[in-house]
């Protein structure tokens, strides 16, 4: 008995000691185990991807508003300085204007969207960080610098005027330097992420950060992104503008508003115009760092992608032709340039087709029997890259052609070679087109590593119109006679429907361009070094995509159109609020006053 006690409690004692030993041997591990910072997080209801998705294309498109905006409106102020027209110097200072809240709330979504990577990405932050840390700090005294300058650019508008207007326009130049510069930090870190260098096999920084910021995607995308943010701006200015004139009371209100919107369109416009050729640039680079990538992006499971940003681009060609059309209608003498519009019209329409055509078609399995596999017999051959290129330079080129006739609906020139000189410029277009057409067609008899070099041929034919008509036409039409004013103010309010129209659109497209950039990583957090192991680690289905984007477009234009009510909020009550219309408001109308 005994004996038979003693053993149950030296077996006590020995289990005791034993789960001492296990539970002290197990609190360090367990202790380690809470502070151990986990990979990822789950955020509460949507999940994180969705949530830094939402956040993130939010900051991004503030982000373009405050950059685009601003090098919109340092434009127009260079171009009021140097030919010394006031309505130019109105109109920058009433876009600088709708910045500020844009700042506030650029600044809340960053620093939001930070917490998101901390919270829920802890990992990929981390690595993130060991690399670009020093980027980090330069960033954010280079958003204060902006910043203060964009303050002392706007409330310094009156004082440094006169004399020193050219300390003005250096002080906006400088503050879109600054910004540019903050593009271009935040563009090398979602680049590295594309096409990561300047690191070990491990993943950590072989040398100085520039290695990882220099990578093969970062100028190209620095182009394309600044290129884009101008055309953004130029958008969102006149947008501006069209809510400005539907809600105008007065002819002068909406002659001074109409102008401005033409004014904004002409940017975007502009900048539009060369936008695909830094596509492509980027879309090369892209196939040279990784070949894999490319083909999942133009010919994987994103290859009808491509086929809502053919309809979005044709709705941006179409809408830009159209409000140049029904501009002409308040130009006395246009009449004589409305003939061509079906013509051009109809470029523009079969090039879309075109655009829009895919390669590859989703039937069914009678349906490929029946025409002989997945790609149609006839409608195939425009499904490739050749038959786009070419069609998208028709349609830069017909849209060129519009504001042409546009710019010159109410002139005639006095020059004694005008003859000569516009046989010159039809015969520019006549054989850019011919150029933009046989590299198009050959590019089905070669090899496709041939046929990518022949979209520079076909991009410089375009470029090399577009600067020798220009050049032609400056001089040709300086001085000459006038077939009367513009009658600004005059035009449909669908015209103003149009300008809103393409802001939404543009901010849509910029919303799915996002998509891809990020999609073609796939389950890479870093593509090829660091892979995502949590449960969202896969790309969203194309319907759920197009979802996501447009309902934060929705939420952005709500956020926009507050700016623009507090925009036009500011000048109620105040005396001669609406005193400084300056655009000309064509005959029968009161001189704009300052």
């Amino acid at each position: 008995m005994t004996s038979a006690a003693t053993r149950r409690r030296v077996g006590h004692a020995a289990a005791t000691v034993l789960f001492l030993a296990v539970f002290t041997h197990a609190l360090p591990a367990a202790a380690q185990e809470l502070v151990r910072e986990p990979a990822y997080r789950a955020f509460p209801l949507i999940g994180s991807r969705l949530a830094v998705w939402a956040v993130a294309q939010l900051h991004l498109n503030f982000a373009a508003f405050i950059l685009g905006v601003p090098v919109f409106a340092v434009i127009i102020e260079i171009i009021g300085w140097w030919t010394g027209d006031p309505k130019y110097d109105w109109l920058s200072h009433e876009f600088v204007k709708l910045v500020f809240a844009a700042f506030s709330t650029t600044a809340l979504l960053g620093a939001l969207l930070l917490f998101l990577f901390v919270g829920f990405y802890p990992r990929f932050w981390a690595f993130m960080t060991n690399i670009f840390v020093t980027t980090y700090w330069i960033y954010a005294l280079l958003f204060f610098a902006e910043t203060f300058s964009v303050y002392l650019w706007y409330y310094g508008w009156n004082w440094l005027s006169g004399p020193r207007k050219w300390l003005h326009v250096s002080l906006g130049v400088v503050s879109n330097l600054f910004g540019i510069a903050i593009l271009f930090i935040a563009n090398s870190w979602l680049t590295f992420m594309m096409s990561p260098t300047g690191i070990t096999e491990s993943g950590a920084l072989k040398g100085s950060v520039w290695g990882a910021i220099h990578n093969a995607t970062w100028m190209p995308i620095n182009v394309h992104r600044l290129i884009a943010n101008l055309v953004f701006g130029g958008t969102i200015a006149g947008a501006y503008a069209a809510f400005r004139f539907l809600n105008a009371e007065t002819d002068d209100e909406r002659a001074r508003y109409d102008w401005m919107g033409y004014i904004a369109n002409f940017v975007a416009l502009s900048a539009f115009i060369v936008l695909p050729f830094a596509g492509y640039w980027l879309g090369r680079e892209i196939y040279a760092f990784n070949q894999t990538m490319g083909i999942t992006m133009m010919g994987g499971f994103m290859s009808w992608l491509w086929i809502i940003q053919a309809i979005l681009i044709g709705v941006l060609f179409f809408g830009n032709n159209y409000y140049l059309w029904l501009g002409m209608e308040r130009i006395p003498g246009s009449e004589r340039y409305r003939k061509y519009i079906p013509y051009m019209l109809s470029i523009l329409a079969l090039g879309f087709m075109v655009w829009a055509t895919p390669h590859s078609l989703i039937v069914t399995l009678q349906e490929a029997r029946a025409m002989g596999g997945t790609h149609h017999p006839l409608l195939g051959v425009f499904g490739v890259m050749s038959a786009k290129n070419t069609a998208v330079n028709l349609m830069i080129l017909t849209t060129f052609l519009s504001y042409v006739l546009y710019r010159r609906a109410n002139k005639l020139s006095i020059r004694s070679w005008v003859l000569t000189g516009m046989a010159v410029q039809w015969a520019a277009f006549v054989v850019a087109a011919a150029i933009v057409v046989f590299y198009g067609v050959y590019g089905y008899f070669v090899e496709s590593i041939v046929r990518i070099g022949f979209s520079v041929y076909q991009v410089g034919a375009v470029l090399g119109a577009i600067v020798l008509v220009m050049t032609i036409d400056v001089p040709m039409f300086r001085g000459a006679r006038s077939t009367g004013p513009i009658r600004w103010g005059q035009i449909p309010p669908r015209s103003q429907y149009v300008l809103i129209l393409l802001a939404v659109t543009f901010t849509w497209l910029m919303g799915l361009m996002g998509f891809a950039r990020s999609g073609i990583r796939q389950y890479w957090h870093v593509y090829g070094v660091m892979r995502d192991t949590s449960v969202d680690a896969v790309t969203p289905a194309l319907g759920y995509a197009s979802n996501m984007i447009t309902l934060v477009t929705i939420v952005f234009f709500a956020f926009v159109m507050f700016i623009f009510w507090l925009g036009g909020l500011s000048e109620r009550g105040e005396a001669g609020a609406h005193a400084p219309v300056v655009a000309p408001t064509g005959a029968g109308s009161r001189a704009p006053r300052r």
